[in-house]
């Protein structure tokens, strides 16, 4: 590589880390292209993405943005999954995809400038995602109108019960 493509790989990395919400660093050592690919899919779907860089590259891109507490973790075959959205769907799919590949080690994650260890990243993927909460919400909110309103229902519905057992006493 000569140095005007490693001063662009650079920028283009420092950007990346620049707009990236989560970033989540391991080691893929042993995976093959098609076990990448596959899990380049999931992160896709998650809209995260995976980036393979050398470590002097990453360890200059870093400076400047909230991940240069990652910069230690730069060591070996190093590679940068990278979430422009919410961490937990990316999360969630490198975690699976260590569960059926062991070769992807999780060494270390960063959020809203916060080192995160491998473990807070398996715990961050058993978190329900974004939309799953979002969903939850609607349906305690639809809740308590419903039962206000069967409620306020009830005294009434009660009260003809009431009138209509009377009655039926009254005519026996």
């Amino acid at each position: 590589m000569n140095r005007e493509t490693k001063a662009s790989k650079v920028e283009e990395l420092n950007e990346t880390f620049s707009k990236a919400k989560f970033a989540v660093v391991a080691d893929y050592r042993g995976l093959k292209v098609t076990e990448l690919e596959k899990l380049r899919a999931g992160l896709r779907e998650q809209n995260a993405q995976i980036r393979i860089a050398k470590n002097t590259l990453l360890r200059i891109a870093v400076k400047g943005t909230d991940y240069e507490g990652l910069t230690d973790d730069f060591v070996g075959t190093t590679a940068i999954a990278f979430s422009f959205e919410e961490p937990v769907g990316p999360a969630k799919a490198l975690a699976e995809f260590g569960k059926e590949f062991e070769a992807l080690q999780i060494r270390s994650a960063g959020l809203d400038g916060k080192v995160l260890s491998a473990d807070d990243v398996k715990a961050l993927s058993k978190l329900p995602s974004k939309d799953q909460l979002l969903g939850q919400l609607c349906g305690v909110l639809a809740a308590l109108p419903t039962k206000l309103v069967r409620t306020l229902n009830a005294a009434p519905s009660n009260l003809v019960y009431a009138l209509q057992a009377i009655k039926d006493q009254k005519e026996n």
